[in-house]
């Protein structure tokens, strides 16, 4: 390589670096929410939680993540140029400088230490290196960079491809919604599931699987335990018969704590009720007044293999 050229990549990775390093440490007003990063202490994510890159779609966070692969992909083809390396030299003292940025970040309260940029940002270095070796490691002509740049487009699809993989078998998914009322009961009454009855609420109601109803105003109380189930969501159907007394409420109370409120106050026609939770052992149904709650169930997300 000539002295010239080998300077100017020389000149043009020292300012690259440079903008990567403003970006690591002060874009996106890290400056201006030191003192929020600092109020939570250092912050330290050593378990991936997200997949590198899906496939595209219009959003800020699918730019966030291609622009995490895609900004370090010249450092892939830089250095080699500049510096003879294997891929292993190479591969291993870039993700020690990764691990060594990311760290910084939170003790200077700048950012915090996440290991799904390390693997992104090491996703690619890696395309940038067999990039480089595909048209930069022997002499360049247009034709090998074209291949070379076309290389960075199929292995970032492959990257895609790869991730949307691992995404489908790891995502949990919701399975059938079935009546609380077949999980252990341990205190209070049992709901109605047998020849429900049908009832006018601006329109006609006729529940599916149960029906919980109250005992005037002193109220009924269900209670079931769920076994710390994680992942479950909660579904339900409050009203009011257009031919009773309007007055009515029903609280729902997830561990001893009320997650959901709804009385006559509040009440403008069927109100479908829905709660996700991400741990539940114990689960209590309070009905008074005229209210009616029907089709309570709860559904779980889980695994392909669960």
């Amino acid at each position: 390589m000539e002295i010239k050229l080998r300077k100017l990549i020389l000149v043009g990775t020292i300012f690259y670096t440079i903008l990567i390093l403003y970006f690591l440490f002060f874009a996106f007003n890290r400056l201006d929410n030191r003192l929020d990063y600092s109020e939570y202490g250092y912050t330290f994510m050593f378990v991936p939680e997200l997949v590198p890159l899906s496939f595209p779609r219009l959003a800020f966070s699918w730019l966030y993540d291609l622009g995490n692969i895609a900004a370090f992909i010249p450092f892939g083809i830089l250095i080699p140029l500049l510096y003879r390396v294997s891929f292993r030299k190479f591969i291993s003292l870039f993700v020690l400088s990764i691990l060594i940025l990311e760290t910084i970040q939170p003790l200077t309260y700048l950012g915090s230490f996440d290991v799904d940029d390390v693997i992104s940002n090491t996703l690619g270095a890696t395309i940038g290196f067999f990039a480089y070796r595909v048209g930069f490691s022997s002499k360049m002509s247009y034709k090998k960079l074209i291949v070379s740049a076309l290389s960075i487009c199929v292995l970032l699809i492959g990257v895609m491809l790869i991730s949307e993989t691992i995404n489908f078998a790891l995502e949990k998914r919701e399975g059938p919604i079935l009546a609380l009322d077949e999980m252990k009961e341990i205190t209070g009454s049992m709901p109605m599931t047998e020849d429900l009855p049908s009832f006018n609420m601006g329109k006609k109601i006729e529940p599916k699987m149960n029906v919980y109803t109250s005992e005037g105003d002193k109220g009924k109380e269900y209670t079931y335990i769920l076994g710390n189930k994680k992942d479950v969501i909660f579904y339900a159907n409050f009203g009011i018969p257009d031919n009773e007394e309007f007055k009515g409420e029903v609280v729902i109370k997830a561990d001893g704590q009320p997650v959901i409120q709804i009385s006559e106050e509040h009440y403008f026609g069927v109100e479908p009720l829905l709660r996700p939770f991400d741990m539940i052992n114990e689960i209590t149904i309070i009905v008074s007044g005229n209210a009616k709650l029907w089709d309570v169930g709860i559904s779980e997300k889980k695994h392909w293999w669960e």
